[in-house]
Protein backbone atom coordinates (compact mmCIF):
# COMPACT_ATOMS: atom_id res chain seq x y z
CA UNK A 1 0.00 0.00 0.00
CA UNK A 2 1.36 3.42 -0.98
CA UNK A 3 2.10 5.91 1.81
CA UNK A 4 -0.77 8.14 0.66
CA UNK A 5 -3.18 5.20 0.71
CA UNK A 6 -1.86 4.14 4.11
CA UNK A 7 -2.45 7.65 5.45
CA UNK A 8 -5.99 7.65 4.01
CA UNK A 9 -6.79 4.33 5.73
CA UNK A 10 -5.57 5.68 9.09
CA UNK A 11 -7.51 8.92 8.51
CA UNK A 12 -10.75 7.02 7.91
CA UNK A 13 -10.19 4.99 11.10
CA UNK A 14 -9.60 8.25 12.99
CA UNK A 15 -12.74 9.83 11.53
CA UNK A 16 -14.81 6.81 12.54
CA UNK A 17 -13.25 6.71 16.03
CA UNK A 18 -13.79 10.41 16.74
CA UNK A 19 -17.36 9.95 15.49
CA UNK A 20 -18.36 8.47 18.87
CA UNK A 21 -17.22 11.60 20.70
CA UNK A 22 -19.15 13.74 18.22
CA UNK A 23 -22.27 11.62 18.79
CA UNK A 24 -21.90 12.14 22.54
CA UNK A 25 -21.77 15.91 21.99
CA UNK A 26 -24.70 15.79 19.58
CA UNK A 27 -26.86 13.97 22.12
CA UNK A 28 -26.66 17.08 24.29
CA UNK A 29 -28.57 18.87 21.51
CA UNK A 30 -31.00 16.26 20.17
CA UNK A 31 -33.02 13.31 21.42
CA UNK A 32 -31.28 10.15 20.15
CA UNK A 33 -33.73 8.93 17.50
CA UNK A 34 -34.19 12.41 16.04
CA UNK A 35 -30.41 12.84 15.93
CA UNK A 36 -30.05 9.53 14.08
CA UNK A 37 -32.77 10.52 11.60
CA UNK A 38 -31.09 13.87 10.93
CA UNK A 39 -27.78 12.06 10.39
CA UNK A 40 -29.23 9.96 7.57
CA UNK A 41 -31.23 12.83 6.10
CA UNK A 42 -28.09 14.97 5.82
CA UNK A 43 -26.11 12.02 4.42
CA UNK A 44 -28.72 11.30 1.74
CA UNK A 45 -29.48 14.87 0.62
CA UNK A 46 -28.08 16.19 -1.67
CA UNK A 47 -25.66 13.26 -2.20
CA UNK A 48 -28.43 11.05 -3.59
CA UNK A 49 -28.69 13.46 -6.53
CA UNK A 50 -24.98 13.09 -7.30
CA UNK A 51 -24.21 9.36 -7.04
CA UNK A 52 -26.52 8.13 -9.78
CA UNK A 53 -29.15 5.42 -9.66
CA UNK A 54 -28.88 2.46 -7.25
CA UNK A 55 -26.60 -0.32 -8.51
CA UNK A 56 -28.17 -3.14 -6.50
CA UNK A 57 -31.75 -4.35 -6.03
CA UNK A 58 -34.00 -2.27 -3.81
CA UNK A 59 -34.62 -5.22 -1.47
CA UNK A 60 -30.97 -5.01 -0.36
CA UNK A 61 -31.07 -1.24 0.05
CA UNK A 62 -34.24 -1.42 2.15
CA UNK A 63 -32.98 -4.41 4.15
CA UNK A 64 -29.65 -2.82 5.05
CA UNK A 65 -31.33 0.53 5.63
CA UNK A 66 -33.68 -0.97 8.21
CA UNK A 67 -31.20 -3.25 9.96
CA UNK A 68 -28.18 -0.93 9.89
CA UNK A 69 -29.82 2.48 9.85
CA UNK A 70 -32.89 2.01 12.03
CA UNK A 71 -31.93 -0.89 14.32
CA UNK A 72 -28.16 -0.58 14.71
CA UNK A 73 -27.83 3.19 14.86
CA UNK A 74 -31.12 3.64 16.71
CA UNK A 75 -29.95 1.25 19.44
CA UNK A 76 -26.48 2.82 19.56
CA UNK A 77 -27.75 6.38 19.92
CA UNK A 78 -30.28 5.35 22.58
CA UNK A 79 -27.58 3.40 24.44
CA UNK A 80 -25.24 6.38 24.47
CA UNK A 81 -28.07 8.70 25.49
CA UNK A 82 -28.72 6.38 28.44
CA UNK A 83 -25.16 6.50 29.72
CA UNK A 84 -23.04 4.25 27.52
CA UNK A 85 -19.65 6.04 27.32
CA UNK A 86 -18.43 7.09 23.87
CA UNK A 87 -15.05 5.36 24.13
CA UNK A 88 -16.52 2.12 25.42
CA UNK A 89 -19.17 2.22 22.68
CA UNK A 90 -16.47 2.42 20.02
CA UNK A 91 -14.88 -0.66 21.57
CA UNK A 92 -17.97 -2.79 22.20
CA UNK A 93 -19.34 -2.26 18.69
CA UNK A 94 -16.32 -4.08 17.28
CA UNK A 95 -17.90 -7.33 18.46
CA UNK A 96 -19.98 -7.03 15.29
CA UNK A 97 -17.32 -9.21 13.69
CA UNK A 98 -18.15 -11.99 16.16
CA UNK A 99 -21.86 -11.72 15.36
CA UNK A 100 -21.12 -11.58 11.63
CA UNK A 101 -19.41 -14.99 11.67
CA UNK A 102 -22.39 -17.15 12.77
CA UNK A 103 -24.80 -15.09 10.65
CA UNK A 104 -22.53 -15.63 7.63
CA UNK A 105 -22.37 -19.35 8.43
CA UNK A 106 -26.17 -19.59 8.48
CA UNK A 107 -26.89 -17.40 5.46
CA UNK A 108 -23.80 -17.75 3.26
CA UNK A 109 -22.31 -21.10 4.24
CA UNK A 110 -19.08 -19.46 5.42
CA UNK A 111 -17.60 -21.77 8.05
CA UNK A 112 -15.14 -20.03 10.39
CA UNK A 113 -11.72 -21.59 10.79
CA UNK A 114 -10.36 -22.74 14.13
CA UNK A 115 -8.49 -19.45 14.35
CA UNK A 116 -11.74 -17.59 13.79
CA UNK A 117 -13.51 -19.56 16.51
CA UNK A 118 -10.62 -18.84 18.88
CA UNK A 119 -10.92 -15.15 18.00
CA UNK A 120 -14.63 -15.20 18.86
CA UNK A 121 -13.83 -16.67 22.26
CA UNK A 122 -11.16 -14.06 22.95
CA UNK A 123 -13.47 -11.21 21.84
CA UNK A 124 -16.31 -12.52 24.02
CA UNK A 125 -13.92 -12.61 26.96
CA UNK A 126 -13.17 -8.96 26.24
CA UNK A 127 -16.90 -8.16 26.25
CA UNK A 128 -17.25 -9.95 29.60
CA UNK A 129 -14.42 -7.85 31.07
CA UNK A 130 -15.98 -4.68 29.64
CA UNK A 131 -19.35 -5.65 31.15
CA UNK A 132 -17.75 -6.12 34.56
CA UNK A 133 -16.10 -2.71 34.23
CA UNK A 134 -19.32 -1.04 33.09
CA UNK A 135 -21.34 -2.81 35.77
CA UNK A 136 -19.13 -1.24 38.39
CA UNK A 137 -19.43 2.29 37.00
CA UNK A 138 -22.35 2.59 34.57
CA UNK A 139 -25.75 1.26 33.45
CA UNK A 140 -25.71 -2.35 32.25
CA UNK A 141 -28.94 -1.76 30.33
CA UNK A 142 -27.21 0.74 28.05
CA UNK A 143 -24.30 -1.71 27.66
CA UNK A 144 -26.78 -4.42 26.55
CA UNK A 145 -28.32 -2.05 23.99
CA UNK A 146 -24.85 -1.41 22.55
CA UNK A 147 -24.23 -5.17 22.25
CA UNK A 148 -27.61 -5.49 20.51
CA UNK A 149 -26.53 -2.72 18.12
CA UNK A 150 -23.39 -4.73 17.32
CA UNK A 151 -25.57 -7.78 16.58
CA UNK A 152 -27.67 -5.73 14.15
CA UNK A 153 -24.45 -4.52 12.54
CA UNK A 154 -23.36 -8.12 12.08
CA UNK A 155 -26.67 -8.94 10.38
CA UNK A 156 -26.32 -5.91 8.09
CA UNK A 157 -22.81 -7.07 7.15
CA UNK A 158 -24.26 -10.32 5.84
CA UNK A 159 -27.00 -8.47 3.93
CA UNK A 160 -24.34 -6.23 2.41
CA UNK A 161 -22.31 -9.31 1.49
CA UNK A 162 -25.38 -10.75 -0.26
CA UNK A 163 -26.02 -7.45 -2.05
CA UNK A 164 -22.38 -7.24 -3.22
CA UNK A 165 -22.61 -3.53 -4.15
CA UNK A 166 -20.07 -2.56 -6.84
CA UNK A 167 -19.90 1.02 -5.51
CA UNK A 168 -19.75 1.39 -1.71
CA UNK A 169 -20.50 5.13 -1.73
CA UNK A 170 -23.50 4.79 -4.06
CA UNK A 171 -24.83 1.97 -1.89
CA UNK A 172 -24.37 3.82 1.40
CA UNK A 173 -26.01 7.01 0.12
CA UNK A 174 -29.07 5.11 -1.08
CA UNK A 175 -29.17 3.08 2.14
CA UNK A 176 -29.21 6.41 4.01
CA UNK A 177 -32.54 7.32 2.38
CA UNK A 178 -34.32 4.39 4.07
CA UNK A 179 -33.99 5.07 7.84
CA UNK A 180 -35.09 8.71 7.79
CA UNK A 181 -38.87 8.28 7.95
CA UNK A 182 -38.89 5.21 10.28
CA UNK A 183 -36.55 6.97 12.72
CA UNK A 184 -38.60 10.18 12.59
CA UNK A 185 -41.77 8.17 13.26
CA UNK A 186 -40.15 6.37 16.20
CA UNK A 187 -38.87 9.68 17.53
CA UNK A 188 -42.35 11.24 17.40
CA UNK A 189 -43.85 8.20 19.12
CA UNK A 190 -41.27 7.73 21.87
CA UNK A 191 -39.54 11.10 22.30
CA UNK A 192 -42.55 13.27 21.52
CA UNK A 193 -43.21 16.12 19.04
CA UNK A 194 -42.58 18.78 21.69
CA UNK A 195 -39.12 17.38 22.48
CA UNK A 196 -38.21 17.19 18.80
CA UNK A 197 -39.47 20.70 18.05
CA UNK A 198 -37.63 22.12 21.05
CA UNK A 199 -34.37 20.57 19.82
CA UNK A 200 -34.86 22.00 16.32
CA UNK A 201 -35.85 25.47 17.59
CA UNK A 202 -32.77 25.74 19.79
CA UNK A 203 -30.40 24.39 17.13
CA UNK A 204 -27.02 26.13 17.29
CA UNK A 205 -23.77 25.86 15.35
CA UNK A 206 -22.43 23.08 17.58
CA UNK A 207 -25.55 20.94 17.12
CA UNK A 208 -25.56 21.53 13.37
CA UNK A 209 -21.85 20.71 13.26
CA UNK A 210 -22.38 17.33 14.92
CA UNK A 211 -25.05 16.41 12.35
CA UNK A 212 -22.81 17.45 9.46
CA UNK A 213 -19.86 15.51 10.89
CA UNK A 214 -21.70 12.23 11.41
CA UNK A 215 -23.42 12.60 8.02
CA UNK A 216 -20.84 14.02 5.61
CA UNK A 217 -17.52 13.20 7.25
CA UNK A 218 -18.30 9.84 8.84
CA UNK A 219 -20.79 8.50 6.30
CA UNK A 220 -20.13 10.10 2.90
CA UNK A 221 -16.38 10.68 3.17
CA UNK A 222 -15.66 7.66 5.38
CA UNK A 223 -17.52 5.08 3.34
CA UNK A 224 -16.49 6.66 0.06
CA UNK A 225 -12.78 6.60 0.97
CA UNK A 226 -13.04 3.08 2.40
CA UNK A 227 -14.74 1.82 -0.76
CA UNK A 228 -12.07 3.55 -2.87
CA UNK A 229 -9.34 1.74 -0.90
CA UNK A 230 -11.12 -1.62 -1.21
CA UNK A 231 -11.28 -1.22 -4.99
CA UNK A 232 -7.49 -0.78 -5.10
CA UNK A 233 -6.26 -3.19 -2.43
CA UNK A 234 -7.28 -6.62 -1.13
CA UNK A 235 -9.80 -6.58 1.72
CA UNK A 236 -7.25 -8.42 3.88
CA UNK A 237 -4.94 -5.40 3.49
CA UNK A 238 -7.56 -2.74 4.20
CA UNK A 239 -9.69 -4.43 6.90
CA UNK A 240 -7.06 -4.41 9.70
CA UNK A 241 -7.12 -0.61 9.77
CA UNK A 242 -10.66 -0.79 11.20
CA UNK A 243 -9.09 -2.13 14.39
CA UNK A 244 -7.74 1.38 14.97
CA UNK A 245 -11.29 2.73 15.36
CA UNK A 246 -11.62 1.97 19.12
CA UNK A 247 -8.09 3.30 19.69
CA UNK A 248 -9.14 6.67 18.26
CA UNK A 249 -12.57 6.36 19.89
CA UNK A 250 -11.26 5.81 23.41
CA UNK A 251 -8.46 8.36 22.99
CA UNK A 252 -10.74 11.12 21.67
CA UNK A 253 -13.33 10.46 24.39
CA UNK A 254 -10.63 10.70 27.05
CA UNK A 255 -9.18 13.88 25.54
CA UNK A 256 -12.34 15.81 24.63
CA UNK A 257 -14.85 14.44 27.14
CA UNK A 258 -12.57 13.60 30.04
CA UNK A 259 -13.80 10.00 29.92
CA UNK A 260 -11.71 7.82 32.27
CA UNK A 261 -10.12 4.64 30.95
CA UNK A 262 -9.74 2.08 33.73
CA UNK A 263 -7.33 -0.81 33.82
CA UNK A 264 -10.20 -3.22 33.22
CA UNK A 265 -11.23 -1.26 30.13
CA UNK A 266 -7.71 -1.43 28.70
CA UNK A 267 -7.73 -5.18 29.37
CA UNK A 268 -11.09 -5.47 27.61
CA UNK A 269 -9.72 -3.45 24.68
CA UNK A 270 -6.71 -5.74 24.24
CA UNK A 271 -8.90 -8.87 24.36
CA UNK A 272 -11.64 -7.51 22.12
CA UNK A 273 -9.40 -5.97 19.46
CA UNK A 274 -7.20 -9.07 19.42
CA UNK A 275 -10.22 -11.36 19.18
CA UNK A 276 -11.82 -9.28 16.43
CA UNK A 277 -8.52 -9.35 14.51
CA UNK A 278 -8.47 -13.15 14.66
CA UNK A 279 -12.16 -13.41 13.76
CA UNK A 280 -12.11 -10.89 10.92
CA UNK A 281 -8.89 -11.89 9.24
CA UNK A 282 -9.01 -15.67 9.62
CA UNK A 283 -9.99 -17.49 6.39
CA UNK A 284 -13.45 -19.03 6.21
CA UNK A 285 -14.29 -22.34 4.61
CA UNK A 286 -17.46 -23.07 2.65
CA UNK A 287 -19.77 -25.70 4.11
CA UNK A 288 -19.64 -29.00 2.27
CA UNK A 289 -22.92 -29.67 0.46
CA UNK A 290 -24.36 -32.34 -1.79
CA UNK A 291 -26.49 -29.84 -3.67
CA UNK A 292 -25.26 -28.80 -7.13
CA UNK A 293 -25.46 -25.12 -6.26
CA UNK A 294 -23.90 -24.18 -2.91
CA UNK A 295 -23.94 -21.00 -0.94
CA UNK A 296 -21.35 -18.44 -2.06
CA UNK A 297 -18.05 -18.59 -0.26
CA UNK A 298 -15.77 -15.80 0.86
CA UNK A 299 -14.95 -13.61 3.81
CA UNK A 300 -17.80 -11.93 5.64
CA UNK A 301 -17.97 -8.17 5.31
CA UNK A 302 -16.15 -6.32 8.08
CA UNK A 303 -18.52 -3.62 9.29
CA UNK A 304 -17.68 0.02 9.97
CA UNK A 305 -18.79 2.80 12.25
Amino acid sequence: MRPAHLALAVLVAAVWGVNFTVIEIGLDHFPPLLFSALRFLAAAVPAVLLVGRPKVAWKWIVGVGLVLGVAKFGLLFVAMDNGMPAGLSSLVLQIQAVFTAPFAFAALGERPSRTGVLGMGVALAGIAVAAVDEGASGPLGAFALCVAAAACWGASNVLTRKAAPPDALNFMVWVSTVPVLPLLALSLLTEGPSCDLAALRTLDWQGAGTVLYVAWITTVFGFGAWGWLLRRHPASTVAPFSLLVPVFGMSSAAFFLGEPVSGLRWCAAVLLVGGVALTSLAPRRPVATIHPVGAPAGNAVVGRS
